[in-house]
């Protein structure tokens, strides 16, 4: 990479941090990516999902292990039925459309688990092509883009309360940062709330992937809890035990948000053009409006049964 366009992007990158805004760094990414300016950067995927995942895991030391069961508790039925709900709908719809098997699956998963996260873990498992991956996912990012501008303004609009937009968020996104970013754009509150069922509808692509490894008879792929799901609840039951001093608690929360708009600014600097055009019509039509179905019943059931 070079020299003066390595300077140029880290000094991008700090200047977004300073502005704290996660869906301006997404859209700045992007710009940049599809104008062509990221070509010869390198390792922005690895140290993007790095620094989402330890801005997760900082996030949890401000929550308290006991809202974290309770929270955990309250809504697992939530999420369940959300996840069940949206996969019901995914496989009956890729078919009425008669889309690729593997698109329908992928577009599915990713939608009623965890958006990129499960693209990526599940297309080796069904064989998907890399074309296959990269459209589904050129799509859940833009989709996650029309949340980061939009969902924070609905909330206010409808005057959603913080635990309200916190779940309606962790069900509605599709990925894990998107999820984070948005809820906290919303109030800190919301962020805990949207973590904490977010990561565990993420927990749902275990079995997923157990049995489509089973289906597609793809063995020797050990499944198992994702690593900083596990650091997050450490985190958060260190944060119940041990009384840590206010500077440590500020000085974390400060270094999750920014790692969070590091993590959404790398991510949009993936996004490329011919990702872009790979999407065929009847793969958008099904993955925004099954989003466009799911997203709206989602925020008409928090309202309903969430105070």
């Amino acid at each position: 990479m070079p020299v003066a366009l390595s300077a140029m992007i880290v000094g991008l990158a700090g200047l977004l941090i300073w502005f704290g805004n996660p869906a301006v760094a997404f859209l700045i990414g992007a710009a940049i990516a599809i104008a062509g300016g990221a070509k010869g950067l390198t390792d922005t995927r690895t140290i993007g999902r790095y620094s989402l995942q330890t801005g997760i895991v900082l996030l949890g030391l401000g929550i308290q292990g006991e809202q974290l069961l309770r929270i955990s508790s309250d809504y697992t039925w939530v999420v369940a039925g959300y996840v069940l709900c949206v996969a019901a709908l995914g496989l009956l719809g890729y078919r009425l459309l008669n889309l690729p098997k593997r698109q329908g699956l992928l577009v599915t998963a990713g939608s009623a688990i965890c958006g990129g996260t499960a693209v990526v873990t599940l297309s080796p498992i069904i064989n998907a092509k890399p074309m296959e991956t990269g459209a589904v996912l050129g799509l859940i990012f833009t989709m996650n883009a029309v949340a980061l501008l939009t969902f924070p303004a609905i909330g206010q609009f409808l005057d959603l309360s913080q635990a309200q937009f916190g779940i309606w968020s962790a069900l509605a996104i599709h990925d894990t940062a998107s999820v984070v970013a948005t809820a906290q754009l919303y109030g800190d509150e919301a962020a805990q709330i949207a973590t904490t069922l977010k990561l565990g509808r993420t927990l749902w692509l275990i079995p997923t992937a157990l049995l489509l490894s089973v289906i597609y008879r793809r063995k020797g792929r050990g499944i198992g809890l994702p690593p900083f799901v596990l650091l997050f609840v450490i985190a958060s039951i260190m944060g119940s035990l041990i009384s840590l001093p206010t500077l440590v608690l500020v000085s974390a929360a400060w270094l999750s948000k920014a790692l969070l708009v590091l993590a959404l600014f790398l991510i949009g600097l993936e996004i490329s053009l011919a990702t872009l055009r790979s999407i065929q019509p009847k793969l958008f039509v099904f993955a925004t409006g099954l989003w466009c179905l799911v997203a709206p019943s989602a925020l008409f059931l928090v309202m309903t049964l969430v105070p």
